[in-house]
């Protein structure tokens, strides 16, 4: 295995990161936006732009969440989609989706022209294709979905690819580029207009009608607030963890034996891969990515990451890997994200559930609440309201993933654990048992052990170990933690228990 030992995202190593204070006094603005990934920076500018006051405030570090770890496709080419949403919510209703994304895409080459950013932007073809005959109908019915609605693609029997395709479907004239640099440009515009940042910042609730609290105390009054972190902060009787669900990707970035075809690739068959390019240091990388998988759930997650190496190694032959890393996304029920305000409070608003495709989803969030919080209208606010509710898909998915709730959290709290914590060597972490009861513990390479209840703070499900990320990630509704059992993801808030 040529593997990097540890994970580590190109996109996050590619920029040099701004640094923030945390809040340390209770402060106001016109707008406070909690996260600092592409939405929440995007929108900031925006709303600067326009004069208002904004504050960011972040967990962590800014971009450090998921898109800083995303494999940075900006097309309106999601999967095979476009047949599924125009049997699900119509004709009309898919074209709102494709031209919000195509508005983003367009925003984002705009922006790069108007700013002269550097961040490796290329405008390239997006590819489906599919190495097994059995998935060609799908393709053509994907391109008949094309047609319907005049999006521009072209049904092939072959691709670029250096090995054997059965059928492709291009989306021409969709772009690639790195987010890190693009958004540490755009972050910086914003602070030249006001835009105050503050890290190691975390919000804990909302205060009606108008206040964040955050984990330390310190209040935030505001007239909007916008909730753009990975899962939303703030709940409001929304329910949102029972209307999502999580998955984990893996992605490698390797040099190729051979040279790379150009374009960006999403194979249709299971398991999907992913493929597109980059240039690091004057020379052609590429970012391999798939193995798609319910957070907590499936293989030991080192296993993801060789099969995508190993995916690698067959389709273009491995120089050396530099980089691995994985991402968490959410997806709703029915496949559209909730973009807008919620329900009990129109002055709250939240953007998740990108499913994947947060570089254009995630402008396309920032342009909609732009003008929602500024009092414009949007022509696409009904279609991703968090209000929403389709019965068709939503009810079906509900009824699969509660039902695979419900098994995991049973099969948690049932499992018999007999392995003993000092049987770990450096490295490794498991599920053990600690005075007969089920306990986490990782050993670092320095030999110290650190141990943690594994019951979830979130709604008590029992996590499981990730060996591939080092993190211990819950199989009911995705919350993650650290080996220490600090929080990476929700939607749970608080850390898991320590055992000394």
């Amino acid at each position: 295995m040529n593997l990097p030992q540890f994970p580590q995202s190109y996109w996050l190593n590619s920029a040099e990161l701004p640094q923030f204070p945390s809040l340390k006094e209770d402060t106001k603005s016109d707008v406070v936006i909690v996260g600092a990934g592409i939405t929440g920076i995007t929108l900031a500018y925006l709303l600067a732009k326009r004069g208002k006051s904004v504050i960011i405030i972040e967990a962590g570090e800014v971009l450090s969440g998921t898109t800083g770890h995303t494999t940075a496709k900006i097309t309106c080419q999601h999967d095979v989609i476009y047949d599924e949403f125009i049997s699900h919510f119509g004709k009309e209703r898919t074209k709102q989706y494709y031209e919000a994304n195509k508005e983003a895409l367009h925003f984002v080459k705009q922006l790069i022209d108007e700013h002269s950013i550097e961040c490796d932007y290329k405008e390239q073809d997006a590819w489906l294709y599919t190495k097994s005959v059995d998935e060609i109908p799908k393709l053509k019915q994907e391109y008949s979905a094309y047609e319907a609605l005049g999006i521009d693609g072209e049904l092939t029997d072959s691709s670029p690819l250096p090995f054997t395709v059965r059928a492709g479907l291009k989306m021409p004239k969709q772009a690639q580029f790195n987010p890190v640099q693009y958004l540490v440009k755009l972050l910086d515009l914003a602070i030249q207009q006001g835009v105050k940042v503050y890290e190691h910042t975390t919000a804990a609730t909302v205060d009606k009608p108008s206040y964040v609290i955050t984990k330390e105390g310190k209040k935030i009054e505001s007239e909007h607030i916008v909730s753009c972190s990975h899962f939303p902060f703030y709940d409001d009787q929304q329910f949102f963890f029972a209307r999502m669900y999580s998955e984990r990707s893996y992605a490698i970035c390797f040099k190729p034996k051979q040279p790379y075809p150009g374009g960006m690739y999403l194979g249709i068959d299971d398991p999907k891969r992913s493929l597109r390019s980059v240039t690091i240091d004057g020379e052609e990388y590429v970012i391999a990515g798939g193995e798609n998988h319910p957070t907590g759930q499936g293989i030991c997650t080192i296993k993801h990451y060789e099969a995508v190496e190993q995916f690698a190694e067959q389709a273009f032959g491995i120089e050396k890997i530099m980089y691995r890393w994985s991402a968490q996304d959410y997806t709703t029920l029915d496949k559209l994200p909730f973009i807008g305000a919620t329900d009990h409070n129109p002055k709250l608003y939240v953007a998740s559930g990108y499913k994947k495709w947060g570089m254009t989803t995630g402008t396309l969030a920032a342009l909609l609440l732009d003008k929602t919080i500024s009092g414009e209208q949007s022509p696409y606010e009904e279609l991703f309201s968090p209000k929403r509710f389709y019965a068709d898909p939503t009810v079906k998915t509900f009824l699969t993933y509660a039902g695979n709730m419900v098994k995991h959290m049973v099969k948690g709290k049932l499992e018999a654990v007999t392995r003993q914590p000092e049987e770990l060597e450096a490295g490794q972490g498991s599920v053990v048992s600690v005075d007969g009861k089920r306990a986490g513990a990782y050993r670092d390479h320095e030999g110290q052990l650190h141990i943690v209840d594994t019951t979830c703070t979130h709604m008590g499900c029992e996590v499981e170990w990730n060996s591939g990320d080092l993190s211990w990630d819950c199989p009911c509704h995705g919350s993650r933690f650290s080996y220490l059992g600090e929080v990476l993801d929700g939607p749970a808030d608080k850390p898991l228990k320590r055992i000394q």
